[in-house]
């Protein structure tokens, strides 16, 4: 086995090899819960406790829908209500939760880093399910998922991915998968919504989508993330979809062939059209869901056979 992380806290730390296969594994996963042969005693006897300190429906539910496909001890914390609304540190809490021994943490939280501090006070293995500005992991390995099985490959393929970047964890966990796997980038927004300084990673930069999109394989739309801003950072959302807004004029300009992915939630009329985001020929973006489930099914698969390994070559937890 390749994948040898005992934690899944970001795309950076990961070999190429390792997301290989994560992702096969994944695969694998895909076609099981298409047929409803889900193995139930993976995580058999662990425990899975889902820490969300932001809201999310698709992520926490994909995340507690694959623990419990896997057979795990599934558990929801509503951390709107917890002790950390009481005056409660992030490290206390981390500190409660490991007396407490779970085998898997899942964590959202609004800090970039916070996941990463975490996870140093833990014994158990821990994924981060979003933190702040800085990554999504298993969104980036999904769409990788997806991307792989719509075009048979995710190698040397050319990328776009369109909106607002600056805001974006997916947009920076998906230019480092990406990247790792040798394709080629393209980044489109608004220079206002551009992150100084991301050029570093070997992406090119477009300010109009037209010319952006020119024979792109897979068009990745952006959610504006306005609960991340405290500006004017576009003049209005009818102005953003004049310009940026993916529609069927814009995407002519792909190959015939490129899909259409967006990370949702969709805002349809501000990043992209609702008739583009429904094309069953075109559009991905049900896929994407899909192949979540699969990804983190794979990610806590992997996690707990490293922490397993460990046991067994120590006698305690690695």
């Amino acid at each position: 086995m390749t994948f040898r992380a005992r934690h899944l806290l970001g795309i950076e730390p990961l070999h190429p090899t390792e997301i290989t296969e994560l992702l096969d594994t994944a695969d694998r996963y895909a076609e099981l819960n298409r047929q409803g042969r889900a193995p139930r005693d993976v995580l058999a006897g662990l425990t899975q406790i889902n820490m969300f300190f932001e809201n999310s429906t698709r992520t926490q539910a994909s995340f507690e829908i694959a623990g419990k496909r896997l057979g795990a001890d599934v558990m929801n914390m509503a951390m709107q209500a917890s002790s950390v609304k009481k005056g409660e540190t992030l490290i206390d809490t981390a500190l409660t939760l490991n007396a407490m021994r779970p085998d898997l943490l899942v964590v959202r939280h609004p800090n970039s880093g916070a996941v990463d501090l975490l996870a140093q006070k833990v014994n158990c293995a821990v994924l981060n399910a979003g933190d702040g500005r800085h990554e999504h992991p298993t969104q980036a390995l999904l769409d990788g998922l997806t991307i792989r099985r719509a075009k048979g490959r995710l190698h040397r393929l050319s990328i776009a991915i369109c909106g607002d970047i600056a805001h974006s964890r997916v947009a920076r966990s998906n230019i480092m998968l990406l990247g790792k796997m040798e394709n080629r980038i393209r980044l489109i927004a608004p220079p206002t919504l551009m992150p100084s300084g991301v050029a570093e990673f070997g992406v090119e930069l477009f300010d109009d989508m037209e010319e952006g999109l020119r024979d792109v394989d897979v068009v990745m739309m952006l959610r504006l993330q306005k609960e991340r801003m405290d500006g004017g950072f576009i003049p209005s959302e009818r102005e953003y979809f004049h310009r940026y807004g993916l529609d069927a004029a814009k995407l002519s300009h792909a190959r015939p062939a490129a899909i259409v992915m967006h990370p949702g939630p969709m805002n349809r009329g501000v990043e992209i059209d609702g008739t583009i985001a429904d094309d069953i020929n075109r559009s991905v973006i049900q896929e994407q869901v899909e192949m979540g489930v699969a990804v983190r099914m794979a990610a806590m698969d992997l996690l707990a056979r490293n922490a397993r390994m460990g046991r067994d070559e120590t006698g305690v937890m690695a």
